[in-house]
């Protein structure tokens, strides 16, 4: 039995809540002439690029749903806001070179909607997956062994001649900035 559950199995799993958090997750591939515009580039095809990221430890928090969406579907909000996230970013800059980018989560088997997410990278799809599933085991048995896994989603981009990114992103939601700076 594999510890990843296959993604059309994942969507139909658990209910949503409506009195919890929404975490979306959402992929993106990018192209730039740098690593670095390649990932706002993903950023960008993933629904999130006109936010700052604040990257999150993996701890999905009680009565929370985990849905899958398209770009137009993520978190909205305005240029600049906060963004508060687990991601996996993979870039690869050599011709032919893969770019593997995947995160995976799991749910407490006592219908609390906590959970945990983890995410990996790598220059193949195997790869990933494997470490995918080695993590959310040992998180799972870290806390018990209470946890069964929910889903994954992974992204690829293949270099021709111009760096390129993909991006897996789990948006748990963004806050604006106060006129203080706050």
């Amino acid at each position: 039995m594999s510890l990843l559950t296959p993604l059309d199995e994942a969507r139909s799993n658990g209910r949503p809540r409506a009195d919890g958090l929404t975490i979306r997750i959402s992929s993106g591939t990018g192209v730039g002439r740098t690593r670095l515009s390649a990932f706002d580039s993903a950023l960008m095809a993933a629904g999130v690029g006109d936010f700052n990221l604040l990257r999150l430890s993996s701890v999905i928090p009680p009565r929370s749903n985990v849905i899958e969406v398209n770009s137009s579907q993520q978190v909205p909000g305005e240029h600049g806001d906060r963004l508060y996230c687990v991601y996996a970013a993979a870039c690869a800059s050599t011709p032919h070179e893969q770019a593997w980018a995947g995160v995976a989560w799991s749910r407490r088997n006592n219908g609390s909607g906590e959970g945990l997410f983890v995410e990996h990278v790598g220059h193949s799809e195997a790869a990933v997956l494997n470490d995918l599933r080695l993590s959310l085991a040992d998180l799972s048995v870290r806390r018990g062994g209470d946890f069964t896994p929910a889903g994954v989603q992974t992204s690829f981009a293949v270099c021709v001649d111009l760096p390129v990114c993909a991006l897996v992103i789990a948006t748990y939601g963004r806050s604006a900035w106060s006129s203080d700076g706050g």
